[in-house]
């Protein structure tokens, strides 16, 4: 007997728990039993809405893996939508998300990144990630795990040309933030 999940291709995995109302109560519980940062861009970018919560793991262990999934207006018109994960080594949510087979980016580094965030007050750098035709993915390192952007549509990426800041929810100076709440997104199931 054994309390792990298991993927027929992956093997073991950790399970994903799609919080069914991503209001205010739900951010304080996800941030509170998170081991990983919950990202949140503060202030959040003109029109933009929480459209979901998401973590990988379990009560034993907590959460390997947070999602954060948002939607907004594009740059260049019409509705997008965006998802930040931020994941242990080895969990495979952010790659998920992108569209791999693979569990980690398994990225060669070559010079400038495609994008910059601020995360937790540091300049963060993102390269692009190979994905799916139909989004963009990024991902770099933020707080000693993987920082995953994933955006619909592809040209959504310029989202990130914005100053974007994220701000991990963890932190106790965030634990009365409050973000307008959009309809549920239905990326978080279809990955």
């Amino acid at each position: 007997m054994s309390s792990s999940w298991d993927c027929e291709r992956h093997g073991p995995v950790h399970p994903l728990h799609v919080v069914a109302r991503p209001a205010s109560e739900a951010l304080r519980k996800v941030s509170g039993s998170s081991g990983v940062p919950l990202w949140a861009p503060l202030p959040l970018l003109p029109g933009w809405t929480l459209t979901g919560l998401a973590t990988a793991g379990d009560d034993r262990t907590g959460a390997k893996a947070t999602v954060m999934a948002l939607a907004g207006p594009s740059p260049l018109g019409g509705p997008a939508d965006m998802l930040l994960i931020a994941e242990e080594p080895g969990v495979g949510l952010g790659a998920r998300f992108a569209g791999l087979e693979e569990v980690d980016p398994g990225l060669t580094v070559v010079g400038q990144p495609d994008a910059k965030v601020e995360a937790a007050g540091h300049p963060t750098a993102l390269w692009r990630s190979p994905s799916a035709d139909d989004r963009a993915a990024f991902v770099g390192e933020a707080m000693g795990v993987w920082l995953w952007a994933v955006l619909w549509p592809p040209a959504a990426e310029l989202v990130l040309l914005e100053h974007v800041v994220l701000h991990d929810l963890r932190n106790v100076a965030h634990e009365t933030v409050d973000l307008p709440v959009g309809a549920p997104s239905p990326r978080l199931h279809a990955a």
